[in-house]
């Protein structure tokens, strides 16, 4: 999930063009594209489309951002969403933990209702201090819980923190991902407003990358093709990976518990970290199964 391209619930015509898109995944907005008045048209629309053939054989994630569970909007939109082709839910604001569990149950009331046989996950807007405060409780509070997406407009603007902050986006793009890391969920970077400005869009996710997220968020599909190869891994890593695997091999046999690849000493931290870019190549192509 390289790149993720946020899609208005409330445009259907873009939905086919998105599908057929270079995305990794989709998120339809039910949110804050969505003016009040529209939301029931969107929120229709959006279930049919998920209901349909297309959605469910486009071997992209699908992602639905519902309205915050504080709204009157929640338990219609997740009533709606919760579909065969539907992957995960993003869940904005989220305040507790008890509100995650909250979140869980009535997903699973939805499956059961909708016919739904494979579990449909939570993915969770760290874009409040509360919520930055909180990331881990937020992350470890269910099992359905996937990952934490930082929103760091959300997160700045109402406390007049500049957006384009480097030591600002820095830490808060630190404490999410170590929060993810220790619940053992992916951590994913937040959109870029600013459409035209492409080297900055570039330079933001490459510490995203750097920081060890999955992907970037897209508003634009001119983003797309940037964050894809912003987190693709690099060639040199996917030979160096491949080399600290079959090395690997090599020392167990000896009973060797570190070893040298390339210069660098590897143990079992590096060799994990080389074992996940292995299996990233694997599942885009770039390495034989």
């Amino acid at each position: 999930m390289r790149s993720k391209l946020f899609v208005p619930a409330s445009r259907p015509e873009l939905f086919a063009k998105a599908l057929a898109g270079a995305a990794d995944a989709l998120s339809f907005d039910l949110e804050d594209s969505v003016v009040p008045e529209r939301k029931a048209e969107a929120r229709s629309a959006l279930r049919e489309f998920l209901r349909g053939d297309a959605a469910r054989t486009s071997g992209k994630t699908l992602i639905v951002r519902v309205n915050a569970m504080d709204t009157r909007h929640f338990a219609a939109d997740i009533d709606a969403v919760v579909q065969p082709g539907l992957h995960l839910v993003n869940i904005p604001k989220p305040g507790s933990a008890e509100d995650v569990r909250a979140a869980v149950a009535a997903i699973e009331r939805a499956e059961q209702a909708n016919g739904v046989t494979e579990p449909v996950r939570l993915l969770l807007n760290i874009e409040s201090p509360g919520a930055l405060r909180i990331a881990y409780a937020l992350a470890s509070a269910h099992k359905r819980v996937a990952g934490l997406q930082l929103g760091l407009g959300d997160l700045f603007e109402p406390l007049g923190i500049a957006r384009r902050s480097d030591p600002a986006v820095q830490q808060a793009m630190f404490a999410v991902r170590m929060a993810a890391g220790e619940a053992g969920v992916f951590a994913y970077d937040a959109a870029f407003a600013n459409i035209k400005d492409e080297a900055g869009f570039r330079a933001e996710a490459q510490l995203a990358h750097d920081l060890g997220f999955l992907g970037k968020s897209c508003i634009h599909p001119s983003q797309i093709a940037t964050a894809n190869e912003v987190f693709r891994p690099s060639d040199a890593e996917i030979v160096h990976s491949v080399k600290v695997l079959a090395a690997a091999s090599e020392a167990q046999a000896k009973g060797v518990g570190a070893y040298v690849v390339d210069g660098k000493m590897i143990d079992p931290p590096f060799f994990a970290r080389a074992q996940a870019i292995v299996a990233t190549a694997k599942r885009m192509g770039l390495l034989p199964a």
